[in-house]
């Protein structure tokens, strides 16, 4: 797509594309550097006009519950855009990107902590980033809307810990107007609960079950829980979306599964709280939706998480739970002689 789009009645030129995706590609506007647009590959008609339509016209979800005064943030569409002969191709957004925000995989991961922040990212900013994560869920669900693809492909998060939804145009929603339900039907297997593979809609149960995955990798520095190979399993490639539907974890039962050395024992770096709540989500979880933690469950324990960092004597950029009598990224550094957070 190229040349000019009709925005709010005005013709605006898109430059890029900025991102290239499998059904839309995003573009920046001349002019307007606080807007992208996103231009769909395919026609857009019939339900699929409906949703997008209703999603501009809605009012976001209620955007309470931030931190220091700062609320969470939504990447809400804003309004539709339209070729010069009327056609439906896409909507606009406010712009969530570079230099100001980083995608969510930059704090979870070393390599790309290294590659965006070029510095130490402090371990205490990844609980900040998840308890402000389950702060935008708890708003979402609190509306009525299920996000249904969490991942960290559509989460950004800026140098504050405050994280940004993106793709708000594919969430499940009934129309408060019309009473029309739209399902989402995209989810990404490394972060979706067993149901969604057996071809089930996508609930808050579901979103849940995502979050947990996104928090239990930000708080051990990018540990996915369902990683590892069954110790019964004569075979090395195990994926991990076949660990979840086999209902492995090892954050559940730690005996039943081998994973890397490197990869620290939950039961060392997180809150007994958190620990729980984890189990509850792997564990039960799995096969009982109802047993898997709120998104403003998760908001109340990592709020009482953040109270009860306390700093590493000896490396800055360490933080751990009252509860541990020393560090055990410290000790996690010394045994593997990588800092996960420098």
């Amino acid at each position: 797509m190229t040349g000019a789009v009709v925005l709010d009645g005005d013709e605006v030129a898109l430059l890029g594309p900025a991102h290239s995706g499998g059904q839309a590609e995003i573009f920046h506007v001349r002019d307007r550097p606080d807007l992208v647009v996103k231009i769909y590959r395919e026609r857009i008609e019939g339900r699929d006009a409906r949703r997008l339509a209703r999603i501009v016209a809605m009012t976001p979800p209620s955007r309470q519950g931030g931190i220091a005064n700062r609320s969470p943030e939504l990447a809400w569409p804003s309004a539709l855009v339209y070729t010069p002969n009327g056609a439906m191709i896409g909507y606009a957004m406010r712009y969530f990107g570079h230099p100001d925000h980083f995608p969510l995989a930059a704090l979870i991961y070393r390599r790309a902590r290294l590659r965006y922040f070029k510095h130490s990212v402090a371990s205490g900013a990844l609980v900040r980033a998840g308890r402000n994560l389950a702060s935008v869920l708890a708003v979402m669900h609190r509306g009525g809307i299920v996000v249904g693809d969490l991942s960290d492909r559509n989460v950004v998060v800026d140098l504050k810990g405050f994280v940004t939804l993106l793709d708000c145009d594919s969430v499940s929603f009934t129309d408060p107007a019309t009473g029309e339900f739209f399902p989402s039907t995209l989810y990404t297997p490394d972060y979706s609960a067993p149901e969604r593979f057996r071809g089930q809609q996508a609930t808050k149960a579901t979103d849940a079950f995502a979050l947990a995955i996104l928090l239990y990798l930000l708080l051990t520095a990018g540990n996915h829980p369902f990683a590892g190979v069954p110790v019964d399993n004569g075979s090395t490639e195990v994926s991990i979306d076949q660990n979840i539907i086999g209902g492995r974890s090892y954050v559940v039962r730690g005996d039943r599964m081998i994973v890397p050395k490197w990869m620290p024992d939950p039961e060392t770096v997180l809150a007994p709280r958190l620990l729980e709540m984890f189990r509850a989500a792997f564990g039960p979880g799995l096969r009982d939706p109802a047993a898997r933690p709120r998104a403003d469950e998760w908001l109340t324990c990592l709020d009482h998480a953040l109270e009860n960092l306390r700093p590493c004597p000896l490396r800055p950029h360490h933080a751990h739970d009252v509860h541990l009598p020393a560090c055990p990224w410290c000790a996690q550094t010394e045994a593997t002689g990588d800092d996960p957070f420098d």
